[in-house]
């Protein structure tokens, strides 16, 4: 019996098995308004009403077969919209299906719709629409069964005046009368709701693959096409390692820069952030993530949001085996590295007892995007790669993460269903052996103890020790007032990734001087930089030591970049500052338009300005 916290849907009495979308775009009144059909099917006996997740959602009408069915949308919930109860006027037994109509509009309250005017564009010259809908807002886009333990399959007919792009294949356009198109859309593989995604823009492609083109706006489609040319070589390195992909397309939408992720694994059609538009391929390991996602999280499901680690800790894990394999062993391992601290950091974000450092926290009457950090990505990476050393290493583990893959595709799965089949598979392909090593195994630490994970894993550290070294330069330096024995070539044969783990070593060290500061801006280019990784980490250094002079390069970044990551990291940061919070309160004050509906409310809340 599916269970879900965080929806107001009667699941245990009814599934989704696909939703049609008949939507037209409206870019001056900035909301969606059509139809939604949802085909249902009685899971239990005795059925009369249908209940779905809406959230400031307006309600026009609901139709079964043509005839019109009573409806009641409740009080709005704080967190999770308001329920809609449909009284179907007959009872199904089960196994019973239906088709349920329901006339609709988004409001200007919509939190998965983001509109873009044209100034917050590349272009300048015309609007943009785009949505997110993890982890609970696809309830806000379309009255629907709002849990990742539904899996269903969808399409969509998109009425737009500039080009559609959605999580799913399209079928086909059609010009209108008034000069707008309709573009059609199907998504032939069962998914969870908070995969449906759309954008609107004026967007171009370029083939960059033999199943894939990168979308984005005609400004940007040069260095977008150049900078992501191996996605084909990633999704071949994903097969060979798990199972065929399964989604026919793996297209890429890069989009403005208020979008507040770095990626989003949207089927079909990663979204992913401008930030990763470094002009060095250094970033694009988002995207090995990304593609990742089509096995774990897309394929195999978190049934509800207590157990998100399933979708990402086993996407980090083959995100890593991905750039093992195609860049060699120690660069994964430098990967892990460098989640390792954002780990550390999200532990001390919250404290080392709070309930949200668990890999499965308790998500009742909780907001799951209050639990969003790199909690479950890291830990749960943290318990594979633990799990994968004591079990015996890659050539017992690899092959059960693709009988994982090959077990639990097209569903949704628990801790307890995942830790089940991890045994079975052990005992029955290595023996009593692997049972007695997993019986041996902290299960209650790992999975419901709070701060680090119980065991401390060791990675290689080959390519850290050269960052380790500069670092430890500049701490015994810090005393001297002029310091002579450092120079641009110090950081020469560094690669962008050895250039972030440096400055993650500098930002673990008390603060440097300012004049120390300064002088490793001016030898190493720190300022300029165009890398955003890079740019983030020198500007926390300079946040902890109260570096005044570099505030307003901090709110002019964290202004400009909507990524949560970097904008909420620094702003929350700048208002904890000396002499910091008045700056960035009036930066989020004046930018809030430019920021997703999420990341402004998560900002809001870390600086005091949530209603």
């Amino acid at each position: 019996m599916a269970y879900d916290p965080n929806s107001q849907s009667n699941l245990d009495e009814v599934k989704t098995s696909h939703i049609h979308l008949n939507l037209a775009v409206d870019f001056v009144a900035k909301t969606l308004a059509g139809s939604a059909e949802l085909d249902i099917e009685a899971i239990a006996n005795n059925v009369s009403k249908l209940i779905l997740d809406t959230s400031f959602i307006a309600i026009h009408s609901v139709t079964l077969g043509g005839a019109p069915l009573k409806y009641t949308l409740a009080d709005r919930h704080e967190k999770y919209g308001s329920a809609l109860t449909i009284e179907l006027g007959k009872t199904l037994a089960k196994g019973d299906k239906a088709k349920v109509v329901i006339g609709y509009a988004t409001t200007d309250e919509c939190t998965a719709c983001q509109w873009l005017a044209p100034s917050q564009t590349v272009g300048k010259k015309h609007p943009y629409l785009f949505t997110q809908c993890q982890a609970i807002h696809a309830r806000s886009m379309v009255p629907c069964q709002d849990s990742p333990s539904i899996k269903l399959t969808y399409s969509a007919d998109i009425n737009a005046p500039l080009r559609a792009v959605m999580s799913a294949v399209a079928t086909g356009e059609e010009k209108q009368a008034n000069g707008t198109t309709t573009y059609k859309f199907h998504q032939k593989t069962r998914m969870p709701s908070y995969l449906i995604a759309l954008a609107v823009g004026n967007l171009e492609g370029r083939e960059i693959g033999p199943r894939s083109t990168v979308w984005t706006e005609p400004e940007v489609i040069e260095a977008a096409a150049w900078e992501f040319v191996d996605t084909e070589s990633f999704i071949r390195t994903g097969e060979e390692l798990l199972t065929p992909y399964d989604w026919g397309r793996y297209d890429l939408l890069v989009l403005p820069a208020s979008f507040p992720y770095g990626g989003m694994e949207n089927p079909c059609l990663t979204f992913v952030t401008p930030s990763l538009l470094a002009g060095d391929r250094s970033l694009v390991d988002v995207v090995a993530h990304e593609i990742a996602h089509s096995w774990m999280g897309n394929l195999v499901t978190t049934e509800n949001w207590e157990h998100f680690w399933l979708n990402e800790g086993f996407t980090v894990f083959v995100e890593r085996k991905i750039l093992g394999r195609m860049q060699g062993k120690e660069h994964a391992e430098f990967s892990a590295i460098i989640g390792h601290k954002a780990m550390v950091e999200s532990v001390e974000m919250y404290g080392k007892d709070h309930p949200f450092t668990a890999l499965r926290p308790c998500l009742r009457g909780e907001d799951p995007d209050d639990a969003f950090s790199s909690i479950p990505y890291e830990k749960g990476f943290n318990l594979l790669y633990y799990l994968e050393k004591h079990l015996g290493g890659p050539e017992v583990f690899e092959p059960y993460v693709r009988a994982h893959v090959q077990e639990f595709a097209g569903r949704s799965i628990n801790t307890d269903d995942w830790k089940a089949f991890l045994y079975s598979f052990m005992e029955k392909n290595f023996g009593q052996e692997k049972v007695d090593l997993l019986n041996k195994v902290d299960w209650e630490a790992w999975l419901a103890g709070t701060g680090m994970p119980p065991v401390e894993n060791k990675f290689d550290d080959t390519l850290a020790k050269a960052c380790n070294c500069l670092c430890k330069k500049w701490d015994h330096s810090r005393n001297v007032e002029k310091p002579t024995e450092f120079s641009p070539k110090d950081i020469e044969e560094f690669s962008p990734t050895q250039k972030v783990v440096f400055l993650e070593r500098v930002s673990e060290l008390d603060s440097l001087p300012h004049s120390h500061l300064e002088l490793m801006d001016n030898l190493y280019g720190l300022s300029p930089v165009r890398n955003a990784e890079i740019k983030f980490r020198w500007h926390m250094i300079c946040l902890k030591a109260n570096y005044e002079k570099m505030y307003p390069a901090v709110a002019e970044f964290a202004s400009t970049m909507g990524r949560m990551k970097f904008c909420r990291s620094l702003l929350r940061a700048l208002y904890l500052a000396k002499n910091g919070a008045e700056l960035a309160r009036t930066t989020f004050k004046e930018h809030r338009a430019f920021y997703h509906p999420i990341a402004a409310t998560m900002i809001a809340k870390d600086l005091g300005l949530a209603k």
